[in-house]
C-alpha cells in the first residue's frame, strides 16, 4: 500500500520548491501544508536534503525504467532535459542551493546511464577492448554532463537537444561512427 503521508510531503516540498529557493523552505512549511506534525515528517525523512535526494533518485529510476535502450545520445539527452525543462524553477532552485552537489551527482549518474546504454546499443555485435569502451563512456559522460551544466549556468536559454544533434551530425573526426568515437585500426 502506498504511503500517502510520504507522497503528501514530497508533493508539498515540490510545490514550494517551484515557488521559492530551497534555502527558504522549512520543515515547518511542509508539515503545515500537509496538515501533519513534525514527527510525521521525521518518521519518513531525516532532513530536507534526505527528502530532496530521494526525489531526485526516484526521477533517475524513472529515467532508467523508461529508457532501457537508447538509440542516440540525443534521445538520452532529450530524456534528461525533458525533466529539467518541465521542472525548470525547482531545478534552478536546487542547482543554485547548497544542495547542488546532490543534483550534480544524480545528473552525472543520469549522463552515465544514458551514455552507457547508448554505447552498449551502438557497439552491439562489435568487438571493442573494455578499456577503450570505458574511455568512450567516461569521455561522453563528461561531455554530456559538462554541456548540461553549461546550459544550466546560462539559464537554459539555448536548445540543448538541437546542440547535441548538431554536434553528432558533424562527425568531422575520422573514426566517429553512430555519434561515438570508435578507434580506427591502423
Amino acid at each position: 500500500m502506498p504511503n500517502f503521508t510520504k507522497r503528501a510531503i514530497k508533493d508539498a516540498f515540490l510545490r514550494q520548491l517551484t515557488e521559492r529557493p530551497l534555502s527558504q523552505i522549512t520543515i515547518k512549511d511542509i508539515v503545515e501544508e500537509c496538515g501533519i506534525n513534525r514527527n510525521s515528517f521525521y518518521y519518513h525523512y531525516e532532513c530536507l536534503p534526505a527528502l530532496l535526494e530521494e526525489i531526485i533518485a526516484e526521477e533517475l529510476d524513472r529515467l532508467t525504467e523508461k529508457y532501457k535502450a537508447i538509440d542516440s545520445i540525443e534521445q538520452g539527452v532529450d530524456a534528461a532535459v525533458e525533466f529539467i525543462r518541465a521542472n525548470k524553477r525547482a531545478v534552478l532552485h536546487i542547482y543554485n542551493s547548497v544542495s547542488r552537489d546532490v543534483f550534480e551527482r544524480y545528473l552525472m549518474d543520469s549522463c552515465r546511464y544514458v551514455v552507457t546504454t547508448y554505447v552498449d546499443t551502438a557497439l552491439a555485435g562489435r568487438t571493442i577492448d573494455e578499456t577503450d569502451k570505458s574511455l568512450l563512456i567516461h569521455y561522453h559522460t563528461c561531455a554530456c554532463f559538462g554541456n548540461i551544466i553549461h546550459w544550466l549556468n546560462n539559464g537554459m536559454k539555448d536548445d540543448l537537444s538541437a546542440y547535441f544533434r548538431r554536434i553528432f551530425q558533424l562527425k568531422i573526426v575520422r573514426g566517429w561512427e553512430d555519434g561515438i568515437y570508435v578507434p580506427v585500426e591502423k
